[in-house]
């Protein structure tokens, strides 16, 4: 290892000099303990006169010193010791949740099944019990009137009720296709047909009202049932209290005619021993007014409901 420049000289003295700073070059540097390291190490050091040695941290040496250039290639340090695990590290970001799949196609509808073969028919019930016999009513035999009751009904004859027949399914002007019969003139007393108001209620309108003029609908049994609804006195009252008897029938049916029906009643008015005055009809015409007959003229026209007049009962078989 070669410390000084071969091309000056020193004094014996400055060799020692050398020698030290050799091997403090080796221990020491700059007056701290520090072993140089394996590979090529460049040290400064300034000697003074006195052979006293200084390292210089920033290479440079007083005008008064002798700069010295140390360099010297150490030996391999031995392998240091193994060092501490490292802190765990954190937790890395969720991954991302995968996208769904694609639906599956539908599968394809599956073929129709043959048809099955079809029953045996179930087993006959057994018959029912025979209904009891109905009592007698108002049913009858339509075509036996007279008195005999083995005659064709026919206008003028007495019909099943005991009354005169005035109408059947071929008069003209019938619409309903029934018989008909009027109770006869001494049905409620041996005096003749008796007076009543049409209705006790004289405020409200009864929806059975006609204002056109002429014979008017067969509709007086439907008229009458309208009337007992808010009627609690009056003509049609009289009519559907009226029963008779015959051959041990009871026939209850009866009804105020409606204008049509009273009509033709006046047509022929010879076989049924009406007054000359004037009938209330089971038609309504406007609130407080209702129609009536007359059987002297034949006139249809209205009036108060709460006048009096003739009152006859029919019934339609």
């Amino acid at each position: 290892m070669s410390l000084l420049p071969r091309s000056r000289s020193y004094s014996r003295r400055s060799v020692g000099v050398m020698l030290v700073v050799g091997v403090l070059a080796g221990l020491t540097v700059g007056g701290g303990v520090g072993v140089i390291a394996a590979g090529h190490k460049a040290v400064v050091v300034c000697a003074n006169g006195e052979g006293m040695l200084r390292y210089a941290s920033n290479g440079s040496c007083k005008n008064t010193e002798e700069r010295v250039l140390l360099s010297q290639v150490g030996a391999t340090g031995a392998k240091g010791a193994k060092g501490d695990m490292g802190a765990r590290g954190t937790d890395g970001i969720a991954g991302k949740d995968g996208e769904d799949g694609l639906n599956g196609v539908p599968g394809g509808r599956g073929f129709r099944g043959t048809d099955g073969t079809n029953g045996t028919n179930g087993t006959n019930g057994t018959n029912g019990t025979n209904g009891t016999n109905g009592a007698n009513t108002n049913s009858q035999i339509k075509n036996i009137c007279g008195r005999n009751g083995i005659t064709a009904c026919a206008v003028g004859l007495r019909g099943p009720g005991g009354g005169i027949v005035f109408m059947t399914p071929s008069t003209l002007g019938n619409t309903s296709g029934l018989f008909y019969e009027a109770a006869p003139w001494s049905w409620s007393s041996p005096s003749g047909d008796p007076t009543s108001a049409w209705c006790n209620n004289l405020d409200d309108l009864l929806g059975v009202r006609s204002i056109l003029s002429g014979t008017g609908a067969m509709d007086g049994a439907a008229k009458t049932t309208v009337m007992l609804g808010v009627c609690t006195s009056g003509a049609a009252n009289l009519a559907d209290a009226y029963t008779a008897t015959v051959n041990g029938v009871v026939y209850g049916d009866w009804f105020l005619p409606s204008k049509g029906e009273l009509n033709q009643m006046y047509i022929r008015r010879a076989v049924g021993g009406f007054s000359t005055g004037y009938y209330w009809s089971s038609t309504e015409f406007v609130v407080s007014f209702a129609w009536v007959q007359g059987f002297a003229n034949g006139l249809q026209t209205s009036d108060d409901k709460d006048n009096t007049f003739y009152v006859r009962p029919v019934r339609a078989f």
